[in-house]
């Protein structure tokens, strides 16, 4: 998901815009569209609205060293897949004249490329987290689709290696995680230290007894937070598939409640997803037990996020999501310590 503290926020979106625009040069189509800023988070994603066709189509940028070129054309090939072989709408990539779908930019000798990726554009809106039984409604059709998501997962047979990130305990709340460490985000005391350090290990304690078969542990999306779903007419559409990786399945679930996690509305919305999961999948008794524990795990890994990352949404979130975290542990630790 940004700018590390270390650099200047204004200087890395200058960069990433050039990198933008000489992007265009391989769409010749596109060579007098405008490029417009959407989001930047782990990458920039920008807006390209071809005026002489009327079309538009999403451009993302990636943030070099993040992901491989041979990581990247891994996502677009599943991407490619789930569209074949799944009903889940999901925006792909258009090739450039060289015929590939990652262009590659080098913007000074002896430097790191930047891997853009030019997508279809989807129309709709991102659920809002403000509309409480519009979002219980959606859940449930995103259980649903997450199921399906994961059967074709499970079933996909890649004509080569896939190359992906692996989110597991590890990588996640390790000591050397991809996305920083929790004891350096934002707000921390002793005490929540403490406490924090409490939950971690009882995550791993039950992550070790949950287990990676093939039917919890696969290829997952592993960011489906409401920004990277569209909806029309009731139907979701998902997007930003930058962070797929091998995970837990239920790892899907806890990242579609990213940042709301401590709403009191949160046990409904699970509820809804679990019932339309089952309409695809099935989910046993002791995989629905430890949703919490997934649950706490992305929790804590968004609090080294925030706190590893200089951008609006951390800076938003800041200290502020780390307090209110501590509820959040009290109840795992009361309920799930072993």
């Amino acid at each position: 998901m940004g700018v590390t503290n270390e650099q200047s926020y204004s200087n890395v979106l200058n960069i990433f815009q050039e990198v933008a625009n000489q992007s265009l040069q391989f769409y010749p189509s596109l060579t007098k569209a405008h490029v417009e800023l959407l989001n930047y988070s782990e990458n920039a994603t920008y807006l390209v609205r071809d005026f002489v066709n009327n079309e538009k189509y999403i451009l993302r940028v990636n943030r070099p060293g993040y992901h491989t070129k041979e990581e990247i054309q891994s996502e677009l090939l599943w991407l490619k897949s789930i569209n074949l072989d799944s009903p889940i709408i999901v925006s792909l990539p258009f090739p450039g004249v060289n015929g590939e779908d990652v262009q590659e930019i080098i913007l000074h000798e002896n430097e790191p490329p930047y891997y853009c990726t030019l997508f279809s554009f989807l129309p709709g809106e991102s659920p809002s987290e403000e509309n409480e039984q519009e979002l219980i409604e959606q859940f449930e059709i995103l259980g649903e689709i997450t199921a399906h998501l994961h059967e074709h997962s499970i079933n996909w047979n890649p004509p080569q290696n896939v190359k992906r990130h692996t989110w597991t305990f590890e990588t996640i709340l390790g000591s050397n995680p991809t996305w920083g460490r929790w004891q350096d985000g934002k707000g921390m005391t002793p005490e929540r230290i403490e406490m924090f350090q409490q939950v971690t290990e009882v995550i791993k304690q039950r992550l070790d007894q949950y287990g990676t078969s093939n039917e919890k542990f696969g290829l997952i999306h592993a960011d489906l937070r409401l920004p990277n779903l569209i909806v029309e007419d009731k139907k979701i559409k998902v997007i930003d598939f930058d962070d797929c990786g091998f995970s837990w399945y239920l790892f899907d679930l806890a990242s579609s409640l990213s940042f709301i996690e401590h709403q009191p509305y949160v046990p409904e919305l699970i509820d809804a997803w679990v019932e339309g999961y089952r309409k695809v999948r099935p989910l046993s008794k002791q995989e629905e037990a430890e949703i919490p524990t997934f649950i706490m795990m992305r929790r804590l890994m968004l609090i080294s996020w925030i706190g590893s990352h200089d951008n609006p949404t951390s800076q938003q979130l800041g200290s502020r999501y780390t307090e209110q975290t501590d509820e959040l542990a009290i109840r795992y630790l009361e309920k799930y310590r072993l």
